[in-house]
């Protein structure tokens, strides 16, 4: 197992169970507790768990794993759900895509969607998110319009007021959000307020609003407030969302898409 693959699933169990001991760690993923120290020594060195005596901890129960250990998590899932958001886009709309890794999945199904393959330009893409930015502008077909701010290491986002001042400027058909989590009461929430600032702009610029967000995501909550329930239009999700939560969401007047 390669160090990346290890740092991944530590995270991941980290996630899961808030503790980890160093045997079991070990244990779990089949090296020696030699390698298991040494990578929690480093992860922590890089403030992405607390290490204690004997083992480590999650920073809180808000934990955000960078976006560069999330891209496995769900993945089938997330390709599905992906696929059905761009089926709901039309050819020359303007499309606002937050960050994450569901995003991430939108925005190459876009550029392989057969009704977005041509046109001046075919969509207008508005992000935040430079690792999408940087996929997409190889795209001749679509313009990419990036938000300018600060970027944010963990989801590659681009926050602050310098994202605030182009966003007020524009206007949007359809603003496609990834979530860290969404409630039928509560609405859709974020890790990071920064981030969640920049999404509440793009729902508050857009005609429409679909987040994109697998059954993992759904009836939780995270630290920071996007949008209320009724701001969203469309929830497009995976086969694994409960019966009770896709109707407490229907019952709050959100179309439910389950892929």
């Amino acid at each position: 197992m390669s160090r990346d693959a290890r740092w991944q699933a530590l995270l991941e169990l980290l996630v899961e169970r808030g503790r980890l001991e160093v045997e079991e760690a070990a244990t779990t993923l089949g090296v020696s507790v030699a390698t298991i120290r040494r990578d929690f020594d480093q992860l922590a060195e890089q403030q992405m768990l607390v290490r204690t005596r004997g083992g480590a901890v999650a920073h809180g129960v808000s934990y955000e794993l960078p976006l560069r250990y999330k891209t496995a998590r769900q993945a089938s899932e997330k390709q599905r759900i992906a696929k059905a958001v761009a089926d709901l886009v039309s050819p020359g709309e303007v499309v606002g895509l937050t960050g994450g890794t569901t995003t991430t999945e939108v925005a190459r199904a876009l550029s392989l969607h057969p009704e977005l393959s041509s046109g001046t330009p075919a969509l207008t893409i508005v992000t935040n998110a430079l690792n999408i930015a940087n996929e997409l502008a190889v795209r001749p077909q679509f313009k990419i319009v990036v938000t300018g701010g600060v970027a944010r290491p963990q989801s590659y986002e681009l926050i602050g007021p310098l994202a605030d001042g182009v966003l007020s400027q524009i206007s949007l058909d359809v603003a496609v959000l990834g979530v860290g989590a969404f409630d039928a009461t509560h609405g859709t929430t974020a890790h990071d307020e920064g981030e969640a600032g920049i999404n509440r702009l793009l729902c508050e610029r857009a005609e429409r609003v679909v987040v994109a967000a697998d059954s993992t995501k759904l009836g939780q909550r995270a630290f920071a407030r996007i949008c209320a329930t009724d701001q969203v239009d469309v929830l497009v999700t995976d086969t694994g969302i409960a019966e009770e939560t896709a109707a407490r969401f229907r019952e709050a007047g959100v179309e439910v898409v389950a892929v």
